[in-house]
């Protein structure tokens, strides 16, 4: 019993010793530093550690350094752009065991020429200066005096409009095709926009919502519509919501390049679809239209249409109102308002009444009163002129007739 209890105690000091080992091991492998594993190409996002005349060293956490050509950082005066501490992202170029050689893009130079294989591979940027326009595309100098081609369709994410804009610009491009040991080099600058894209919509999706007011670029121009980009995300503004007065023709209201302040109404990210109100950043019309406009005023519009029932007059930007057919002969019947009035005619209006829920006003032609007096004073002579006897003072007939309108 006694030799069976010693046995026991001695297995059980056994297996603490091992627990015990095992933990130190796994103490000991959190306590290390772990060499962080990369793939050549991949995108990472380091932090400066060090910077020299030849090098920029870069801590990629734990025991593993790298570092990359100074001249990627520096400005067109030679200047370096960052500071020790800040973080850059760059591309894993090559590796030869320790040394970790990284790039933001293969730039010029014989030395980089020999990384344009590695370039398209591991789908790394290479810069390149648009030199002419070719048949189908453009001529793009790059690395070490290569040369690539790059299609009208992959210098820009919209239609080319004006190739020699492009002409002289130092741009990033993607390699496509490579090929005949980079004798044929294919290349996308569109690849780059779109990459761009993708992470600035990640970063709008986390902070948009519908209601905000944005500011963005006019793109492209239909007869529908205006699409503006607001940095990452494209989208529709409607005609209707161009302006807030009625929009004949789309080019007079924006201008493709027109920076814009937009209010965004929708966002359909599972289906890419954005719509945009131009009109709702800015001030309704109809805000303080009855003190503007207060029944019985008189204002000069302009005829904006006309229509069977009647014609619209533009007081102001985006407020319209309506003087009815009846009220457009002068007493007389009139079978469209054309006969009377033309669009584009100026008149004076006198306003009858105002409707801002409904966002209507009702019009008279401001000359229609003196109209009907002279019809008056005129009906009065010709009964004189008929009558044996006197019918009393023309302020009674007046009066008479003016007692008998209000009946009505």
């Amino acid at each position: 019993m006694t030799k069976m209890r010693g046995h026991m105690d001695e297995d059980r000091q056994n297996v603490n010793e091992v627990v015990d080992e095992e933990s130190f091991e796994e103490l000991l492998e959190k306590s290390l530093p772990r060499r962080i594993m990369l793939k050549q190409g991949q995108k990472v996002k380091v932090q400066v550690l060090k910077i020299t005349d030849e090098n920029i060293f870069l801590d990629l956490g734990g025991k593993s350094e790298g570092y990359l050509d100074p001249k990627e950082l520096a400005d067109e005066e030679g200047n370096l752009t960052v500071r020790e501490g800040d973080s850059v992202e760059a591309y894993l170029l090559s590796a030869d065991g320790s040394d970790l050689r990284f790039t933001t893009r293969i730039g010029a130079g014989d030395a980089a020429r020999a990384h344009l294989e590695d370039a398209w591979r591991n789908g790394i940027p290479v810069e390149g200066v648009v030199e002419k326009e070719i048949k189908g595309g453009f001529q793009i100098k790059i690395a070490g005096g290569a040369r690539g081609f790059c299609p009208y369709s992959q210098i820009g994410l919209q239609r080319v409009e004006d190739a020699g804009s492009y002409i002289g610009q130092r741009l990033s491009f993607r390699i496509s095709e490579y090929g005949e040991k980079g004798r044929n080099v294919i290349l996308s600058h569109r690849a780059i926009l779109e990459e761009q894209r993708r992470e600035w919509k990640k970063a709008l999706r986390e902070s948009l919502a519908e209601g905000d007011t944005v500011r963005g670029t006019i793109t492209s121009i239909r007869n529908f519509g205006a699409f503006v980009d607001i940095g990452g995300v494209e989208g529709l503004i409607p005609i209707s919501e161009i302006a807030w007065g009625r929009v004949e023709d789309i080019h007079d209201a924006v201008s493709v390049g027109q920076e814009v302040d937009v209010v965004i109404m929708k966002l359909d990210w599972e289906r890419d679809r954005f719509s945009f109100s131009l009109k709702g950043a800015m001030p309704d019309p109809w805000e303080n239209v009855a003190e503007k406009y207060p029944a019985g005023s008189r204002h000069t519009g302009r005829v904006a249409r006309l229509t069977n029932y009647g014609a619209f007059i533009t007081l102001s930007g985006g407020v319209d109102g309506l003087i009815h057919i009846s009220r457009l002969g002068a007493g007389k019947r009139i079978n469209h308002p054309r006969e009377v009035i033309a669009v584009g005619q100026n008149l004076e209006v006198k306003i009858e009444s105002v409707d801002k829920e409904n966002k209507r006003i009702s019009l008279a032609l401001a000359g229609l009163d003196q109209q009907e007096d002279d019809k008056d004073v005129e009906d009065y002579r010709r009964h004189v002129e008929r009558a044996p006897g006197s019918m009393g003072t023309l302020g009674d007939v007046l009066k008479a007739r003016l007692s008998e309108k209000r009946k009505k």
